[in-house]
């Protein structure tokens, strides 16, 4: 065989296996239309903060989800959260989270990754600041619960550095269990 009869040959296996990948791809059943509509879930939180002075993290929070599509959602959170000290001579910090997030099921139309992104306002034991916050996540979604495992950062509150002097910005790894619902 010749070197022009092999192009030639590979040139109609490529375009056969172009338009049967076609065929193929219509023969597939139609898309559902997708409701779009709107969720809502309440949540308990726990996590360990990544910096001194602070140990434990607690919170609840409550999260509005705008489904775009079966698989993209815009999300609201808000709640609260307080990170305890590892000290009995330091002061807890307690602060409201809120966040605009998107989110996007990657796997089954369970498992997804989402991000978000927002202000931390402290509201206890004399802290005063807003912090800017952000929140990665990955998670588990069924129809009523849904678990996630994410990182939250707070750039502007206090940590105690390892020189033993007081910096800023702080994280904590957190867990969430949630209950949700459709409105």
């Amino acid at each position: 065989m010749t070197l022009t009869k092999k192009i030639k040959m590979l040139s109609i296996v490529a375009v056969s296996m172009m338009f049967a990948n076609n065929i193929q791809a219509q023969d597939a059943a139609p898309a559902k239309n997708y409701d779009q509509g709107f969720k809502l879930g309440f949540g308990v939180n726990a996590g360990y903060a990544t910096q001194d002075p602070y140990k434990l993290a607690l919170g609840a929070d409550a999260r509005l989800q705008y489904d775009l599509t079966k698989r993209y959602s815009l999300t609201l959170t808000t709640g609260f959260s307080n990170l305890f000290v590892s000290e009995a001579d330091g002061s807890d910090l307690g602060f409201i989270p809120a966040k605009a997030g998107f989110k996007a099921f990657v796997w089954n139309d369970e498992f997804y990754v989402m991000g978000e992104a927002g202000a931390a306002f402290a509201v206890t034991n004399g802290y005063n600041q807003t912090s800017l916050l952000l929140a990665p996540s990955i998670g588990y979604a069924s129809k009523y619960i849904d678990v996630s495992l994410r990182y939250e950062h707070y750039s502007d509150f206090p940590k105690m550095n390892s020189n033993g002097t007081v910096g800023k910005g702080l994280g904590q790894v957190g867990v969430r269990l949630a209950y949700g619902f459709d409105l």
